[in-house]
């Protein structure tokens, strides 16, 4: 019997301690698979959290029904197609959001930082992580200690204000 085996029957019975050593020994496996398909180390890394948590919750289904190691891929595979979507959703929706903010890539930082300084606290930091310092939706959240969706609707509200300032600035 393989240590694979050994650790999925103990697993069966109930042994959670052993999902450590199991995931120990595909980690770096899974990792070079997410960062193929997410070119990005802490969205692979992060992918790879995520596929060990949904093989985890969904380990009763699996049962023995074929090999472990093709189980896992394909929760890798279906996390990191999870993934692309949801970055490229949020991408889209961030330029077009930027877009309607009236900024153009070629807008100066210190015209921004006027305009973004008028805006309420909260917002005023979600909008300068987001847009001067290039974070993510993920990594400002994590650094705000706030929920991703409280990121996106400061964001959003932020950028209406920022929309009907340059309006009326352009309105004079």
């Amino acid at each position: 019997m393989t240590r694979e085996n050994e650790l999925l029957r103990k697993i069966e019975k109930g042994d959670a301690s052993c999902w450590e050593e199991l995931a120990a020994m595909y980690y770096d496996d899974i990792l070079r698979y997410c960062l193929y398909h997410t070119r990005d180390r802490e969205t692979a890394e992060d992918a790879v959290q995520e596929t060990f948590l949904k093989v985890i919750r969904y380990f009763p289904r699996y049962k023995n029904k074929g090999k472990f190691r093709a189980f896992l891929y394909k929760v890798a595979s279906n996390t990191c197609v999870d993934t692309w979507r949801q970055s490229r959703e949020m991408h889209l929706t961030e330029q077009i959001e930027y877009q309607e903010a009236g900024f153009a890539y070629s807008e100066s930082e210190e015209g921004f930082r006027q305009i973004v300084e008028t805006l309420p606290e909260d917002q005023r930091e979600v909008i300068y992580l987001r847009f001067a310092h290039d974070l993510t939706l993920r990594e400002t959240s994590k650094v705000l200690g706030i929920p991703m969706r409280t990121v996106q609707s400061r964001q959003r509200a932020g950028l209406k204000k920022i929309e009907e300032k340059i309006g009326k600035e352009e309105a004079r």
